[in-house]
């Protein structure tokens, strides 16, 4: 896992970039619904309730920013917060 940080002249942004399984293209924007886990099964090992990329996108949209998910399967995921610069 990588992160990476930019800015521009009304923006700043954060991508969390890994080289894990990918998410499939279909299932891109449900990884955002509450309480939707991606690969879980009763007897994961992986605990929580789904909520977590749910909560960080409405609040990063409160604050006129976004959170958002490209992915290749096999190849990873990059996920970006973008918001805007203080004035």
């Amino acid at each position: 896992m990588r992160v990476a940080c930019s800015e521009s002249v009304n923006t700043a942004s954060i991508e969390v970039i890994d080289t894990g399984a990918g998410i499939p293209a279909e299932k891109l924007e449900a990884i955002f619904e509450p309480f939707v886990q991606l690969g879980r099964s009763l007897s994961s090992a992986h605990e929580g309730t789904g909520l977590g990329l749910a909560i960080s996108r409405e609040l990063a949209r409160a604050m006129n920013g976004d959170l958002t998910v490209s992915s290749t399967e096999g190849s990873g995921s990059t996920f970006r917060l973008t918001l805007p610069r203080a004035k």
